[in-house]
C-alpha cells in the first residue's frame, strides 16, 4: 500500500475547538459519558467517516448499516459518510448494504495501481483513500445487536480532547454463549506479546478489536499491515509516535459476533505475532531478559553426593 515513513517525533494533532464534554485524563471511558448533543456541538465543521470492511457478510451487514444510517446520518448528522468497503464478496453483501443506506465501494477499485486488495489491513488502508473524514471510525461487519451508542462512544474522546489520537472499544465477548470466553487470539497471543515486548500497551484490553476510531492525520502517517496484523501494527506505531497515553479506551458493553473455529485462527495469530515482533526491541524488553528468577542462583543450590 505504498511506503510510509514513521514520524520521528509526535506530530501536531489539529485542535477541534472548545468542547463542553469533560476530559478524563485516565483515557478510560464509558460510552454513556458522551451525549450525542454534546458531540454535535463539539464536531463543528469537521467530518466523520464510518467505514465497515466486509466480505460475505450478507447476514449481518444490512441491519448494522440501517441502524447507524438512521440514527447517525439521517437523523442527527453526526456521521458525514457511511461506507461499506466490499472485499470481493460473492454473496449479496454489497447490494444489501447499499439498500440499507451505505455508500458501497469495492476495495479493489480503490488505488487499483496496487492490484487486488490483499487482506483486512489492505482494505482498511484503501478505505482512507475512499473517504474524506477528519475522523475515521471502523466497525466489523459481523456484529449482532449493534447500537449507535458504540459509535458515539468511539467518537466522543476524539471530539473532547485534541490530544487523543485513537480510541479503542472495550467490551465483553462471548464464545458458544459463554461470557468472557471470546477473543482467543487476543488472550493467547496479542495481550501476552504486548506485555512482554511492548509493556506500555499491556493495559489495552482489546488490542485486536475491529471497533475503533482515529484521526486521519495520524492514520495517514503510519504503515498498515496488509492482513490481520493491522490492528496490532497501528496500536504499536501510534503509541511509538504520539505516546501510549494518547490512546483512549471506551467501554461499549457486550460484543456479539460470529465466532470462528479454532483451526481458522492459526493464520490470524501468526499475522498478529509477526506485526508485534517486527516492531520489538528485544534488547529492551524486560520480559525476555530473565529479570524474573525462574530458578535459584547456583550459589544457593546445595548439591549432595549420594554414596551407594
Amino acid at each position: 500500500m505504498g511506503d510510509h515513513v514513521m514520524p520521528e517525533q509526535r506530530r501536531h494533532v489539529p485542535r477541534l475547538g472548545r468542547s463542553r464534554i469533560p476530559i478524563d485524563l485516565r483515557r478510560e471511558h464509558h460510552h454513556r459519558e458522551f451525549a450525542l448533543a454534546d458531540l454535535l456541538a463539539a464536531k463543528g465543521s469537521h467530518r466523520i467517516s464510518l467505514c465497515i470492511p466486509a466480505r460475505n457478510e450478507a447476514a449481518t451487514v444490512g441491519l448494522i448499516v440501517a441502524t447507524l444510517h438512521s440514527a447517525l446520518v439521517r437523523e442527527s448528522g453526526l456521521l458525514d459518510d457511511l461506507v461499506v468497503i466490499d472485499h470481493a464478496s460473492t454473496d449479496a453483501t454489497a447490494q444489501i448494504a447499499r439498500d440499507a443506506g451505505a455508500r458501497v465501494v469495492s476495495a479493489d477499485s480503490v488505488l487499483p495501481e496496487y492490484g487486488p486488495a490483499l487482506g483486512k489491513g489492505d482494505v482498511l488502508r484503501r478505505s482512507l483513500a475512499a473517504t474524506t473524514g477528519d475522523i475515521v471510525v471502523w466497525l466489523d461487519a459481523d456484529l449482532v445487536g449493534l447500537t449507535p451508542d458504540v459509535v458515539v462512544g468511539l467518537v466522543g474522546p476524539l471530539l473532547a480532547d485534541p490530544s487523543v489520537t485513537m480510541v479503542r472499544a472495550v467490551y465483553q465477548r462471548t464464545h458458544s454463549g459463554q461470557a468472557g470466553e471470546g477473543g482467543r487470539v487476543t488472550e493467547l497471543t496479542a495481550r501476552p506479546v504486548l506485555s512482554l515486548l511492548h509493556p506500555r500497551l499491556a493495559h489495552v484490553r482489546q488490542p485486536l478489536g475491529g471497533e475503533y476510531a482515529a484521526r486521519r492525520e495520524v492514520l495517514e502517517s503510519v504503515p498498515f499491515e496488509p492482513d490481520y496484523g493491522v490492528e496490532m501494527g497501528l496500536l504499536i506505531d501510534i503509541a511509538a509516535a504520539w505516546g501510549a497515553e494518547s490512546i483512549a479506551q471506551v467501554d461499549v458493553g457486550t460484543r456479539v459476533h460470529r465466532n470462528r473455529p479454532l483451526s481458522s485462527l492459526t493464520g490470524q495469530a501468526r499475522e498478529v505475532l509477526r506485526a508485534a515482533l517486527s516492531r520489538a526491541d528485544t534488547s529492551a524488553a524486560p520480559g525476555l531478559r530473565g529479570d524474573l528468577p525462574l530458578r535459584p542462583p547456583m550459589r544457593d543450590v546445595r548439591v549432595r553426593a549420594l554414596v551407594g
